[in-house]
This record gives structure tokens, sequence and C-alpha cells, in this order.
């Protein structure tokens, strides 16, 4: 009787410790690349990545099961640097659904090259919020912290701020690093310049599209899909706002890396005059894509 009732304590304290969590991540780690190495410290990366990122209590929000936010994480290692020190690249993506549906809309897509870790075989990852944790533990916190300040975004007008800000003191704790990636001297495509970005006044237009975009057009799409293609065309008129003062954002090509194809889809059965204006403005602030949305106008 003793052993079910501990038994039983167990599995409820995990069942609360389950519906306590916010990210639903799905974590891999291909390593093909990397010649001569014992696979099994990678197998144990990927399951120390998966623990942290899915144990860890982010927020103090509740959450149930349900509610946690889809995501996935693919770390490619291309490179040993030394006994245990790794290069490569993190692809970090997350989606939302959308109301009265089981679609699921992309909110997040971003492939970060800056990427070099060391990674100790059974070392546990602690993430310490107040000083630098390391490469690996703060680039998935870093990212951790982004996925949830895209998707408050776009449920509440800037609801995402407190975890941007969070992501922000992660990369000034990593000032000290000497890795590539966390400085604003590094390139305009980093970690620093993502959250730097999202958080300044010049890019508001681009959080109030995550708000109108997934609040007032696809959540809305049920039950009214021209006056949800509506608001995004709208809301892609304002992006140019962001265009004429940073045209080549690293923010504006991440948003469109998550939301380019889904966009094109919803127009494509749109009336002409709708995709003439579409196709002219994306053209305008996304000319990397500007074949796909050409595209458009001959359907």
């Amino acid at each position: 009787m003793v052993k079910k009732l501990l038994s039983f304590s167990f599995l409820m304290l995990t069942l609360v410790s389950l519906n306590a969590q916010e990210l639903n991540c799905v974590v891999e780690v291909n390593s093909r690349q990397v010649e001569g190495s014992e696979r099994k410290i990678f197998q144990e990366l990927q399951k120390a990545v998966f623990q942290f990122i899915n144990g860890r209590k982010w927020t103090n929000d509740e959450y149930e099961t349900f509610e946690r936010i889809d995501c996935s994480i693919l770390i490619t290692l291309e490179q040993r640097l030394g006994a245990n020190q790794f290069s490569g690249n993190i692809q970090v993506q997350a989606s939302r659904p959308v109301f009265n549906t089981s679609y699921k809309t992309p909110i997040m897509n971003v492939r970060d090259e800056d990427f070099v870790i060391t990674y100790n075989q059974f070392e546990p990852l602690i993430f310490t919020e107040n000083s630098y944790s390391g490469e690996l533990v703060s680039i998935l916190a870093y990212y951790a912290y982004m996925i949830l300040g895209y998707d408050y975004d776009s449920f509440s007008k800037e609801g995402g701020t407190p975890f941007f800000q969070q992501a922000q003191r992660i990369v000034s704790n990593a000032q000290s690093s000497p890795e590539q990636g966390w400085k604003a001297s590094e390139g305009e495509r980093n970690r620093y310049w993502l959250v730097e970005n999202h958080l300044s006044a010049r890019f508001k237009p681009l959080r109030a599209t995550y708000y109108d975009y997934h609040r007032k057009a696809f959540d809305i799409m049920e039950s009214d899909v021209k006056r949800g293609r509506s608001v995004i065309l709208n809301s892609m008129k304002e992006l140019k706002r962001i265009h004429n003062v940073a045209p080549s954002s690293y923010n504006l090509q991440t948003f469109f890396l998550a939301k380019q194809a889904e966009i094109v889809n919803l127009f494509s059965e749109a009336d002409s005059r709708e995709i003439e204006e579409l196709t002219e403005t994306l053209i305008t602030i996304d000319p990397g894509n500007a074949g796909k949305y050409e595209k458009l106008r001959k359907k």
C-alpha cells in the first residue's frame, strides 16, 4: 500500500511538473560530419539539450500540457575543434496554434552559424540568470526566451517584452565570451542584433505585425478569410517603415524565413487587386524571395 501511495505521489508530481513547463521541443543533434568521434557523446548531448529546454520552467505563468509551445532545435556539428569542443550551427523553429483550427502557424525560424560549444559528457546544463553560463547553455537559454517572446507577442501587443529583455540580459552577460555571436561589432546577423533590434523603437511595426498577423488575422481565418487577408496585407505595408530605415534587417529576414511560404499560400486565392498590392510590397521589403512572390501574379 505504501509503495502504491509513493508511486501515485511520484506520478502526480511528474504530471504537475510536466504541466508546468512552457516548451514542447523536439531536439536533434546531427554529428555525421564530425569524424573519428565516439557517437555516445552526441547522444548524451541531445538528451541533455532536450532535458534542459523541456524540463526547465522559463516563466511564472502556469501552462496546461496542451498550451505548451511547439518548437524544434536542430544542432548540426561540423567539426571537432578540441577534446570536447565542436563547431557547427543551430536552427530554432517554433509555431503556435490558430484559433478554432488544427493548423499551426510558424512564428520563428532562425539559423545561427555562430555556434562553437564545449560539452563534457554527463555534465549537467545549468543556467544562471545573472552571469555567463557557458556557451552552450547561454545559447539555448537565449533561444528559449526568444521563442517565448515571439509567442507572447503573437497573443498580446508587445507581450513578449519581458522575455526579449531576458534574452538581452543573456547577451549582456556573454560579452566576455571569446566566441562569436554576442557582440554588436561582429556583424548585423547575430544574437546581439536579433534581440537588440526587436526591442528598439524603430522595429515597433514588426512587433505590431506579430500581433496583428496572428491575433487579428490568422485567429479569425476560420470564420472570415477575406478580413484576415486584409489585415495581413495592411501589416505587410506597415513593414515598409522598417525597410526604409533598415533595408537589410536581420529581423525582417528571419520573419520572412518563417512566413514567406505561408503568405504565398494564403494569398494564392486572393483577388488580383490584393495580389498586386501584396507582391509590390513584398518584392520591395523581401527581395530575396521576389521570384516566389512574382509567381502569385501568374495564378
